[in-house]
């Protein structure tokens, strides 16, 4: 008896995915954008200033010193135009410093009589007033020779105890006129010296 084949077995593969060609880059090709973030952004910005800081640091110094440099240099050549003018005024003002000279001479001379209680003495040397000669052409040879806020201000403090020296002594207050003599003295020399006399002048 003759038995039945079984029909042959049919196998079938199994689909393979598409594949999508690619194009190999090359040497010309523009290199793949990439998009940073805002934070990337901002931390490379900074990152590189600092590390341009962190590079440069003397070269940023050497900057900075060189306005310093000129800044200084400045002002030593204003000072020294100061200097200058102001000795222009001392060397035209003989008179004004034989006024200063005279009231040097007087003030140690009225110093040396309130140190011995001798107030006549002091008396008759001061004179009899604030209006005396002596004392108004010191006036004018602070006005003349007087140019900073710091000089008229020693000015106006030497004029207002030299009052006082007066008035005290022609009350015979020994005290007194010993508080407004050093008052006096005192201003007078800052002035002198605020303004470049001090070669000018005896006998301080």
């Amino acid at each position: 008896m003759a038995v039945a084949r079984a029909p042959p077995l049919i196998t079938t593969s199994s689909p393979q995915p598409a594949t999508i060609p690619t194009r190999k880059q090359t040497s010309n090709d523009p290199p793949p954008f990439i998009l940073l973030s805002r934070r990337h952004c901002f931390t490379a910005l900074t990152l590189s200033i600092s590390a341009t800081n962190l590079l440069f640091p003397r070269a940023k110094a050497a900057i900075l010193e060189a306005d310093d440099d000129e800044e200084l240099l400045e002002r030593v050549k204003k000072d020294r135009q100061k200097r200058i003018q102001r000795q222009g005024v001392i060397n035209s003002s003989k008179i004004e410093t034989g006024y200063l000279q005279d009231v040097i001479y007087k003030l140690s001379k009225v110093g040396q009589a309130i140190e011995k209680s001798d107030l006549s003495t002091a008396n008759s040397v001061l004179g009899s007033n604030t209006n005396a000669d002596w004392v108004q052409n010191a006036s004018s040879a602070f006005t003349k020779l007087s140019s900073s806020p710091e000089e008229k201000t020693q000015v106006d403090t030497f004029l207002s105890s030299l009052s006082s020296l007066f008035s005290s002594v022609a009350k015979q207050d020994v005290e007194s006129s010993k508080v407004a003599f050093v008052s006096s003295a005192t201003a007078l020399e800052k002035w002198i010296s605020l303004t470049g006399l001090v070669g000018q002048l005896k006998g301080l």
